[in-house]
């Protein structure tokens, strides 16, 4: 099954898919190198077993808890949608996401260069609205494109990456949030 492409689930099923993928958030914020799918399944209150049918690989499991991240952060943009300074707190919870959530990024990284892709548009197309919001409003810069918003992506994995220091990406978060 490609990554991303679901088939309908049984009702406990889909709870225990849902139970996982929020285990893994969870525990994705850690501060340690990795997390295994057994302690994930501990975490969800299912079995190992159970936890390997719906997620066979960390490929498959790094691509369901990043689409679930995404459709969190479109549920917050469509709450927001009549908010124009909501897009600098969208923006924020993005990008510390990617400071906080480093075995997630890791995983992210290890998927195959289109999967990646395609989470980048889904990223920059949910928070388009937003953004284009924000700059009808004076709220951010009137030069801003949807695009740019994956450069800073990577330079803040890139900070946290090369530093190793959470500090200094929070840091470099400011300071790009008050050049926008």
């Amino acid at each position: 099954m490609p990554y991303g492409v679901r088939t309908s689930l049984r009702r406990d099923a889909e709870r225990n898919r849902t139970a996982i993928v929020e285990a893994a958030c969870d525990l994705m914020t850690s501060a340690r190198a990795g997390v295994g799918l057994p302690e994930i399944a501990r975490h969800a209150g299912v079995g190992q077993a159970t936890a390997y049918r719906h997620f066979p690989d960390r490929r498959a499991l790094a691509a369901a808890v990043l689409s679930y991240q995404l459709d969190r952060l479109g549920e917050l943009v469509a709450a927001t949608a009549d908010q124009p300074h909501a897009f600098r707190i969208l923006l924020r919870e993005v990008l510390t996401n990617v400071v906080v959530m480093r075995p997630l990024v890791r995983l992210v990284q290890e998927l195959d260069p289109q999967v990646r892709a395609r989470c980048q548009r889904r990223m920059t197309t949910t928070l388009a609205p937003s953004l284009r919001l924000a700059q009808e409003h004076g709220q951010v810069r009137s030069d801003l494109v949807p695009d740019d918003l994956v450069l800073l992506f990577q330079m803040v994995n890139g900070i946290a990456e090369t530093t190793g220091q959470s500090a200094a990406a929070i840091r470099a978060i400011d300071l790009a949030l008050h050049g926008l």
